[in-house]
């Protein structure tokens, strides 16, 4: 199949394609044609192709949304290499397991996060930045001048071609235990995603789809793909300014848009009016809370509420607005292509109204966790839920002990393991507690060595030296003894719920 972006650009190489907003007031959005993105995407292609890479390596990319992650992330894929988005709020530790996991051939990154990538160096890996390397002078910015010579050789990634089934990019996931796990995605997981999204949701080439998830994230990677199947443009704001997104989607005349449901919830808590352009909010990465669900009925907004996986290549299931009025809190049935099964602890399939869990299959699904068996189109996702009497998809609970807040994924036993670091500690068990804000925060049940103690402000401080700030323990409790069953298994479900009836704000 022809290079998505190669083929976008060479129908409508004048239709926009990518628009930066500003938030400073009065400043005009940067905005580039397919025409143009194709030039760039080919310029970092080349660079990259000078750098080493070649059909089949990984590459690493930690680099903010915008202009520079757009054109790499088209260019990786027009080399036949992998990509590997890189979340940028990761400490080096964290990030060093991914680039190794990964077996990245080179890591792209921006000068902001030079001094992390600085203790990384003795990996088996090359780095340079978005804006100098060591393998050329050039600048890598967008209209820059090239030497006669490189004419030739540039001109030869402004296409290429796209196989369906090899891998796009490896994505990590805290998965359903342990250590994050890298989820590989091929094209055909990502095309297939674009077809039956567009026939649930509607696309449109005048769409303009305002993304303010980051691209380490499939829910935001999806949709430079999409655009290009589509013919329309994408927006990407500033990831961190959420008060600003309701300005950015104003001037951008945004039709779409992605959301977490803490993102959410802050542009409502700040008086949130959706402008006139704006015909669908697509809210996902997370369970929105019933009081949430609430306010977007009762404000009457455009949401469709959306139940995707990263081993799914993002959406599973959608209810349409319509929907979503009518019966709050499900997610409606599967995507077109994507099948889902309740079965009990034996694989058995359940009847309707019966907790189980969630299975999925289609052309969505991923090849499989980096050293791991492959699928063959078949991810059991821990998730709790049942169908309904309709057909339609009720989530009781995201992968067992999961925790989701505003959107990140928090595997309780990566951060126990670092509390159990501290020398004061005996044990902890780590949980999720409900929150308006977060959906869900992160909290701590912490038993002590005798003759030791520690402060809460202090455990966290030594967390965070090790961990990303969206992993920390927000609340920490100091017990004699974690709840046990007979067994001397910790009883976690006792641990939330002391948690949850003993909070303080």
């Amino acid at each position: 199949m022809r290079d998505w972006l190669a083929a976008a650009a060479a129908e409508f190489p004048e239709r926009l394609a990518l628009i930066c907003p500003h938030i400073e007031p009065d400043t005009p959005s940067d905005s580039y044609t397919y025409g143009g993105l194709n030039q760039f995407a080919a310029q970092q292609a080349l660079r990259l192709k000078r750098a080493g890479v070649q059909c089949g390596d990984r590459v690493g990319v930690l680099v903010p949304n915008g202009i520079f992650t757009t054109a790499l992330i088209h260019a990786v894929a027009r080399l036949g290499a992998v990509l590997v988005p890189l979340n940028a709020r990761l400490i080096a530790d964290e990030l060093r397991y991914q680039v190794e996991a990964a077996a990245c051939k080179l890591v792209v990154f921006d000068p902001s996060h030079d001094t992390t990538i600085q203790s990384m160096r003795s990996l088996q890996c090359a780095f340079y930045t978005t804006f100098s390397s060591p393998y050329s002078d050039a600048p890598l910015l967008p209209g820059e001048t090239y030497l006669v010579e490189e004419a030739a050789d540039r001109q030869i990634y402004l296409d290429g071609d796209l196989e369906l089934d090899a891998v796009q990019s490896i994505v990590f996931t805290s998965g359903t235990t342990g250590k994050p796990k890298g989820a590989q995605i091929t094209f055909g997981n990502l095309y297939h995603s674009a077809l039956a999204s567009a026939e649930r949701l509607g696309a449109s080439p005048d769409d303009r789809w305002f993304c303010p998830l980051p691209f380490y994230h499939v829910g935001g990677l999806s949709i430079y793909f999409r655009s290009c199947l589509y013919g329309s443009a994408v927006i990407v704001p500033e990831y961190s300014m959420t008060e600003t997104f309701a300005q950015q989607m104003r001037v951008s005349e945004a039709t779409l848009v992605s959301l977490v449901p803490t993102q959410l919830y802050r542009m409502l808590e700040a008086g949130f009016e959706p402008p006139k352009s704006l015909r669908l909010i697509l809210l996902g990465g997370g369970a929105a809370t019933p009081e949430l669900v609430a306010r977007y009925i009762e404000r009457n907004l455009p949401i469709a509420l959306t139940y995707g996986l990263t081993e799914c290549a993002s959406q599973v299931a959608t209810a349409t607005p319509d929907q979503v009025r009518a019966k709050p809190g499900t997610v409606g049935k599967p995507l077109s292509g994507t099948t889902v099964r309740i079965v009990d602890e034996q694989g058995r399939n359940l009847p309707e109204g019966e907790y189980g869990e969630i299975v999925v299959s289609g052309a969505t699904v991923m090849r499989g966790y980096l050293g791991q068996a492959e699928t063959n189109g078949t991810f059991h996702t821990g998730d709790i839920g049942y169908l309904d009497a309709d057909g339609d998809i009720w989530i009781v609970q995201r992968r067992s002990d999961l925790i989701v807040s505003g959107g990140e994924n928090v595997y309780p036993s990566e951060v126990e393991a670092v509390l159990r670091q501290h020398p004061a500690v005996e044990d902890a068990c780590v949980v999720g507690i409900a929150d308006a804000e977060w959906g869900q925060r992160v909290a701590a049940m912490v038993a002590l060595r005798a003759g030791e103690t520690v402060t809460e402000g202090d455990l966290i401080d030594f967390s965070r030296e090790r961990l990303a700030g969206y992993k920390q323990p927000r609340k920490i409790v100091f017990v004699d003894e974690l709840p046990q069953t007979a067994s001397g298994k910790i009883q976690r479900r006792n641990v939330r719920e002391w948690l949850m009836n003993n909070q303080k704000n």
